[in-house]
C-alpha cells in the first residue's frame, strides 16, 4: 500500500496539487489517542521518516532519538514509500531500537489478520497505547477495513466504565494478561467481555490459572504471538480452538511463515517483517527471535520462553516461566516474576520477585511444588513494580532490584 493511500485511510486530508509535502523527521510522543491519531495521519501524509515514541520515556531511552535527522534514508534507496515508519522495540531493556515499517508491511499484517479470522471489517475497542505496536495495529486494522475504532482508557475500564458496543457490529478487543486478570476479578465485567467476537491476549506469558479462569467464564479467547518487528500478530489461536481445549499460540496467519530452527529459536518470515532497524536496512524479510518454541503437527506454535532469560544455576538450566507458573499456582502472589542474579557460589541464583504492599506470602506453601534448582534462593518484595502500560515487565530493572534487595530465603 502506498503511503498516500494509507494516509487517506487514516483520515489525513489530501495534499493539494502542487503543495509542498513535509519531508522533515516527525517524532510523535503523545498518549492522548485522538491527538496521536491526528498527528500520525498528518505525518503519514508527508514524505519524511516518522518515529513513534513513548511519552513516558526517560532520559536514557530518549537518547535513542538523538541525531535522527543525520542518518537520512539512504539505506532504503531514498524511497519515501519504504521503511519510513519507525516503531520502537526493546524499550523495556533500556536500549531502544526502531523497527522500520511502511504501508506494505502494515497492509500485509492487516490482510493476514483478516484472512485468519474471516473478518472483512474490524471493529475494536482500544485500551492499549497507540505508541506500542499492539495498540497501533488495533487502530490501523479498523482504519484499513472501514471499521470502528473506540479508544478507551484502561483506568476507566478497570473502574467499571465501559463503552457501549453497537449491537449489529462484530467487535474485537486486545488485552495483555494482567489486564485480563484484573477484569476477570470483576464479575460485572464478564457480560461485557462476552459481547466480543474475539479477545486477543498477548504481550507476555499467559499462565495456566488465567487461561482456565477465562475458559470457565466462556470468553472467546485468542492466544496470540507477535512483536514489533513483525507488525504485531503472526500466530493466533481462533476462539473455536480455544473452546475446544487447545492451549498454545495458534497457527501462522496467512501472511507469515513461522518455524523453529535447530537451536529451538522461533523464526518469522513474510511481508510484514520489518526492513531492519533504523538507520540500517534489510531486505531479508526474515527475523530470528530470542524466543524458544515448538511447532506441533497442526502447525501451532507453543512459546517456551526467551533464550536470554534462561538461568544457569550450579550447572542446571532453569526456565523462569516454569518457576513463575508454580508460584502463581500456589495462590500466594498477586503478581510474581523470576530472574537470575549473579551469585558467587551458584553462578546465578534463582530469585523470585513480587510487588510489595500486599498480603505477606506464605513462602513455604509457595515453594511446595518446587524442588532442586527450580526452588528460588531468595524472595524479594519490590516497592515500585516495573510493569509498563503494555503489561510487560522490565526484567533488566527487576534483575537490578533483585540483586540489590536483601529478600527472604526460599
Amino acid at each position: 500500500m502506498e503511503r498516500a493511500e494509507l494516509a487517506r485511510r487514516l483520515g489525513a486530508a489530501p495534499v493539494a496539487a502542487g503543495a509542498e509535502r513535509q519531508t522533515a523527521v516527525t517524532v510523535i510522543a503523545e498518549d492522548r489517542p485522538e491527538v496521536f491519531m491526528a498527528a500520525f495521519a498528518r505525518a503519514v501524509a508527508g514524505r519524511g521518516p516518522v518515529f513513534v515514541t513513548d511519552p513516558a520515556w526517560g532520559a536514557g531511552q530518549r537518547a535513542a532519538l538523538d541525531g535522527l535527522g543525520g542518518a537520512g534514508d539512504e539505506a532504503g534507496g531514498g524511497a519515501s514509500d519504504r521503511g519510513w515508519l519507525m516503531i520502537p522495540s526493546g524499550g523495556t531493556g533500556g536500549g531502544v531500537k526502531f523497527a522500520r515499517h511502511d504501508g506494505e508491511t502494515i497492509a500485509a499484517a492487516v490482510g493476514g489478520f483478516c484472512g485468519h479470522f474471516g473478518l472483512a471489517r474490524v471493529n475494536a475497542v482500544g485500551v492499549l497505547p497507540l505508541h506500542h505496536v499492539s495498540g497501533l495495529m488495533a487502530w490501523i486494522r479498523c482504519a484499513l477495513t472501514g471499521g470502528i475504532y473506540r479508544p478507551w482508557s484502561w483506568g476507566d475500564l478497570q473502574a467499571g466504565r465501559r463503552p457501549e458496543l453497537a449491537a449489529k457490529e462484530t467487535w474485537v478487543l486486545s488485552l495483555v494478561p494482567t489486564q485480563l486478570q484484573r477484569l476477570l476479578e470483576r464479575p460485572e465485567a464478564l457480560a461485557w467481555l462476552r459481547r466480543f467476537e474475539i479477545i486477543f491476549v498477548g504481550g507476555g506469558p499467559v499462565w495456566p490459572e488465567l487461561v482456565g479462569a477465562a475458559a470457565r467464564a466462556e470468553l472467546p479467547l485468542s492466544l496470540s504471538y507477535g512483536m514489533t518487528e513483525t507488525a504485531a500478530m503472526v500466530t493466533a489461536l481462533r476462539p473455536g480452538e480455544f473452546r475446544a481445549g487447545v492451549r498454545n499460540s495458534g497457527s501462522a496467519l496467512p501472511h507469515a511463515q513461522v518455524t523453529v530452527d535447530a537451536d529451538g529459536a522461533v523464526k518469522v518470515a513474510g511481508a510484514s517483517v520489518c526492513r531492519g532497524y533504523y538507520p540500517g536496512w534489510s531486505e531479508a524479510r526474515e527475523f530470528r527471535t530470542e524466543d524458544l518454541g515448538v511447532v506441533d503437527a497442526a502447525g501451532r506454535l507453543t512459546v517456551l520462553g526467551r533464550r536470554d532469560a534462561i538461568i544457569n544455576t550450579g550447572g542446571e538450566k532453569v526456565r523462569p516461566e516454569e518457576v513463575e507458573q508454580a508460584l502463581r499456582a500456589s495462590g500466594e502472589f498477586s503478581d510474581v516474576a523470576v530472574v537470575g542474579v549473579p551469585d558467587a557460589e551458584w553462578g546465578q541464583a534463582v530469585v523470585a520477585c513480587y510487588p510489595a504492599g500486599g498480603r505477606v506470602p506464605d513462602l513455604g506453601r509457595a515453594v511446595a511444588a518446587l524442588a532442586g534448582p527450580m526452588k528460588p534462593k531468595r524472595f524479594v518484595a519490590i516497592a515500585d513494580w516495573p510493569r509498563n502500560a503494555q503489561g510487560k515487565l522490565n526484567r533488566a530493572a527487576l534483575r537490578g532490584l533483585a540483586g540489590a534487595g536483601d529478600g527472604h530465603p526460599g
